[in-house]
């Protein structure tokens, strides 16, 4: 397994469009990429400009196939005036 968690923090005023946007992305990856497992999209109430992400692939092929996908990069393209800040992280299985 392949775990990637983004922790994003978008302008204030531009988090109504990207809420939509982003779930397209995760509904997306999920039905159309075989290696995709898992894509949360979360928020807290607390912090209305945070998003964080939780998504699991089958292995690093895989996140690599999904950062190549077209709906990504026209995601990525569609949103990118939206983002103050991203940190993105991975992490390797080791054991289970």
């Amino acid at each position: 397994m392949y775990a990637v968690v983004v922790t994003f923090e978008i302008r204030e005023d531009r988090i109504g469009a990207f809420m939509p946007a982003m779930l397209r992305n995760a509904q997306t990856s999920l039905a159309e990429e075989p290696g995709c497992l898992r894509f949360d999209v979360c928020t807290d109430p607390a912090r209305p400009t945070e998003v964080f992400l939780y998504e699991l692939y089958t292995d690093l092929a895989a996140f690599e196939a999904h950062l190549a996908s077209d709906h990504f990069a026209a995601f990525d393209a569609h949103v990118a005036d939206m983002i103050g800040t991203k940190d993105i992280r991975t992490y390797a299985e080791v054991a289970s």
